[in-house]
């Protein structure tokens, strides 16, 4: 997919769209899979994975949103990966199964790696 394509389908309304287009117009990095994937093979795993983290104190941007619209969506997604310049967040974002349009966005902090002094 193209960065400018990318762009247009992230113009949507909710915060992790716009921190995801804010990124990709500083410079981060994008993949775009070209394979689809029953929407709640990932609604689940992305589920527990909230729970788990809401357990450790963390609230990611929009993940619980995006569960929710995957699990609305109920057809196949293409997923894809938004990487921010200054590696502090991953942005998931899926389509539909052609690309079209976007159906949900979620930011995640990336882990710091700790020294171990």
């Amino acid at each position: 997919m193209e960065r400018h394509s990318l762009e247009k389908l992230l113009a949507g309304d909710d915060e992790a769209s716009a921190a995801a287009l804010a990124a990709l117009r500083s410079g981060a990095t994008y993949r775009v899979w070209d394979t689809t994937h029953p929407t709640e093979q990932h609604a689940g795993i992305f589920a527990r994975r909230l729970r788990r983290m809401r357990l450790h104190g963390v609230e990611p941007l929009g993940l619980e949103r995006m569960v929710r619209l995957l699990r609305e969506h109920g057809r196949p997604v293409r997923g894809g990966l938004i990487d921010s310049a200054d590696q502090q967040w991953t942005f998931l974002i899926y389509f539909t199964e052609d690309g079209s349009a976007l159906v949900a966005c979620a930011r995640l902090q990336r882990r710091v790696e700790r020294s171990p002094l």
